[in-house]
């Protein structure tokens, strides 16, 4: 299956196909302006709503935006879960194998300014991943509350340890991956909720994916963050849990992470994405 293109004018800054992957939870008031403000070169854009109560489906579909899909989930999983979805249906449609699939979150915290410089060493073939780095912003302590940008660079120190390459910003979301990339990773495996980031990075690192950042800024408009104590936990277990898959892909290759079943392209459409097309209404898909 092969998604409809937009029947917009879009210039073309790249040679390869632009998708991006917009998760949403509850994000009504912002899923608006991240659609409105979609940079024209972006292809096809996957709104994956998870399960959300206060009608972002809805607001998604007003936009009237000919290159957006929803993927609607109807139990709410979490953010890596939804991306993990939007990831599965890129994968899906028959496009170049550098094809670039981006995160943007749906609270409008991303700016599209910054689409391009993540997208390029993909284009170039340089990077197969690429997180975006906000740390590097000019003034960005002023920007970025204290406890964030405190926050950020520990877990981006103890991230790196975990997975073996210096990561200046580990839990930036917005992000950059090569379709091929896509295809050899175990998805079903990525942790479903906050701490997907580190997950993600630890699963790229191991099955030998080049990792790469960009400067991208700092977007807030002075909502509080939602670290909490028991995510910090969840982060801990799971930079444990990359440390110990480290550790057995040394002395045993890939063989065991290999048997995770990673998701391969058979045919133009997976059977778990044929699965959840079978109830759709207005361009909507049930996750």
């Amino acid at each position: 299956m092969r998604l409809g293109r937009a029947s917009l004018p879009m210039p073309m800054l790249f040679d390869i196909p632009v998708l991006v992957v917009v998760p949403a939870f509850n994000e009504s008031l912002r899923i608006e302006q991240v659609l409105r403000t979609m940079p024209t070169f972006v292809d096809h854009v996957i709104l994956v709503d998870d399960a959300s109560t206060d009608g972002t489906r809805e607001v998604a579909h007003c936009a009237s935006d000919p290159r957006v899909t929803v993927l609607r989930n109807a139990e709410n999983h979490g953010v890596g879960k939804a991306i993990t979805n939007g990831y599965k249906f890129a994968a899906s449609v028959e496009l170049n194998p550098r094809a670039a699939v981006i995160v943007m979150a749906g609270d409008a915290q991303m700016h599209p300014d910054d689409m391009p410089s993540l997208v390029r060493p993909i284009a170039a073939g340089d990077a197969d991943y690429v997180k975006g780095n906000r740390f590097v912003w000019p003034g960005v302590t002023s920007i970025m509350p204290f406890p964030r940008w405190a926050a950020g660079h520990v877990l981006s120190w103890l991230t790196s340890l975990a997975v073996g390459k210096t990561v200046h910003d580990s839990q930036c979301g917005y992000t950059a991956i090569a379709r091929e990339a896509i295809v050899k990773l175990p998805l079903h495996k990525l942790w479903p909720r906050y701490g997907y980031p580190n997950d993600l990075l630890g699963m790229a690192s191991a099955h030998g994916l080049r990792i790469a950042e960009r400067p991208v800024r700092p977007v807030y408009a002075g909502e509080a963050s939602g670290l909490r104590a028991h995510h910090v936990a969840v982060i801990f277990g799971l930079l444990g849990r990359i440390v110990w898959r480290r550790l057995v892909s040394r002395f045993h290759g890939l063989a065991v992470l290999e048997r995770e079943r990673p998701l391969h392209n058979r045919g133009n459409m997976p059977k778990h994405v044929v699965d959840i097309e079978q109830r759709s209404e207005r361009g909507a898909i049930d996750a």
